[in-house]
């Protein structure tokens, strides 16, 4: 039984260790999008409602991902309460069957943290999808404005020629 339990410790530890690695990624990819949307935000003249709009964005993410990192503490925190509980199941054997059960629920938060960490890809595709969008109009709006500049200097070409005439 302490056999097992050390493997099974050993197999969490190990699934534990990939999940931080994982959430350490989607943290990263969270941040560059963030400071992404930041500088596109800055670079723009977008109107104040996109600039809410991506700022709220940008919070959505950073709250998720502090979910994350307390749920990571709280794996963290059940990984030790585990195995403290093994170093005490050596004296008794009554202390397996609570385990066990601290082993099922265990594996429900991985199980939990892994599907949060694919909702948290999916928000960052979103929001990549989101960035894109917002470059594309930037670019429209830029189109926009040149032409009509160019339509306001031949405008006044035209009225300073017309005027020259009169």
């Amino acid at each position: 039984d302490r056999d097992t339990d050390k493997k099974r410790i050993e197999e969490l530890l190990e699934e534990k260790m990939v999940l931080e690695i994982a959430q350490k990624q989607s943290m990263n990819e969270s941040a560059h999008l963030g400071w992404e949307l930041e500088q596109l935000s800055k670079s723009t003249d977008l109107a104040d409602s996109e600039k809410s709009f991506v700022f709220e964005l940008n919070e959505c993410a950073s709250s998720r991902i502090l979910k994350l990192e307390k749920d990571n503490q709280s794996l963290q925190n059940t990984i030790q309460e585990l195995r403290d509980a093994s170093l005490t199941s050596r004296e008794s054997t009554l202390k397996f069957g609570e385990l066990e059960k601290e082993n099922q629920q265990l594996s429900k938060k991985i199980e939990k943290l892994q599907n949060q960490i694919e909702k948290e890809k999916q928000s960052n595709q979103d929001l990549e999808t989101l960035s894109e969008e917002l470059i594309k109009d930037k670019e429209q709006l830029q189109v926009i404005m040149e032409t009509l500049k160019a339509d306001k200097d031949r405008q006044i070409k035209d009225l300073k020629q017309e005027n020259d005439h009169l």
